[in-house]
C-alpha cells in the first residue's frame, strides 16, 4: 500500500459579502409620494387660487355697482321736467242773463225761457206762496250721454240773495226735475218754479244738468 495522502484542497477565498439591495422601491415610493404631494399641493393652491379670483370679481362688481349709485352733488342729474298735463275743458260758464244761453266746453247748453208769476196751491209744497215759474232746457250737443238724473235748481232773490224755495205742486205742473240719461244730440225740458214774494223782481237761478257739472248762473229782473 502506498502511503500516498491526497494533497491538500488549493485554499478557498473568503465568499464575497452579500450585495445590498438598493432601497429602490422605497425612493420610488418616496418619488411618487413626493410628486403627488407637489401636485394635490399644486391643485389647492389652483382651487384657491380660483376661488379668490371669484370673490374679487364678485367684490368689485358690487363695488363698481355702488360707485355708480353714488352720485356727488356737482354731478346730480337735473330732474326731468314734468310733462305740462292738457288743460281740461271747462265747466264752468259765466253768468248769463235770464235769457241767454250758458254753454259748456262738453257741448252741454243751458237755457231759460217762459217765465211767469203764481201762487202754489194750498196742496203745493210750500203751500200759498208767491212763485216765479220757469222753463229750463237741457241740450246735449257732446258726444257723451249725461245723467239728468242728477238735474238741480236753486234760486236766490233780492239785492241781499235771499234764499229761494223750490215750489212743487202738481196742480201747477211742478213736478220736481228729470230722472232720465239725455243721450247725445238730443235736448230735455224742465218746468220748474221759485218762491218769489211780489215786491221782489231781482232774481238768481242757478242750474247744473248733473252731479259732474257745474252750476249754470242767470241773473235778472222779472215782471
Amino acid at each position: 500500500m502506498s502511503n500516498t495522502t491526497p494533497p491538500p484542497p488549493p485554499p478557498a477565498f473568503p465568499p464575497h459579502p452579500p450585495a445590498k439591495k438598493r432601497n429602490t422601491n422605497a425612493v420610488i415610493i418616496g418619488s411618487a409620494a413626493a410628486v403627488i404631494a407637489a401636485v394635490v399641493a399644486t391643485g389647492i393652491v389652483v382651487v384657491n387660487s380660483r376661488d379668490d379670483d371669484k370673490k374679487p370679481e364678485t367684490t368689485t362688481a358690487a363695488g363698481s355697482a355702488t360707485t355708480d349709485d353714488v352720485v356727488t352733488g356737482e354731478e346730480e342729474p337735473a330732474e326731468d321736467e314734468p310733462a305740462e298735463e292738457p288743460e281740461p275743458e271747462s265747466t264752468e260758464p259765466e253768468v248769463a242773463g235770464l235769457n241767454e244761453t250758458a254753454a259748456y266746453g262738453n257741448g252741454v247748453e243751458v237755457s231759460l225761457s217762459k217765465f211767469a208769476r203764481g201762487t202754489s196751491s194750498e196742496y203745493g209744497s210750500p203751500e200759498n206762496t208767491p212763485y216765479v215759474k220757469f222753463a229750463v232746457r237741457v241740450k246735449n250737443d257732446g258726444k257723451s250721454t249725461i245723467d239728468t238724473s242728477g238735474f238741480t235748481t236753486s234760486c236766490s232773490y233780492g239785492e241781499a240773495g235771499q234764499s229761494s224755495e223750490s215750489i212743487f205742486d202738481s196742480d201747477g205742473g211742478l213736478n220736481g226735475g228729470p230722472d232720465t240719461r239725455l243721450l247725445a244730440g238730443r235736448s230735455i225740458t224742465v218746468t220748474w218754479a221759485c218762491e218769489l214774494p211780489k215786491a221782489e223782481d231781482t232774481i238768481q237761478i242757478e242750474v247744473s244738468p248733473d252731479m259732474e257739472t257745474e252750476k249754470a248762473i242767470f241773473t235778472g229782473k222779472v215782471k
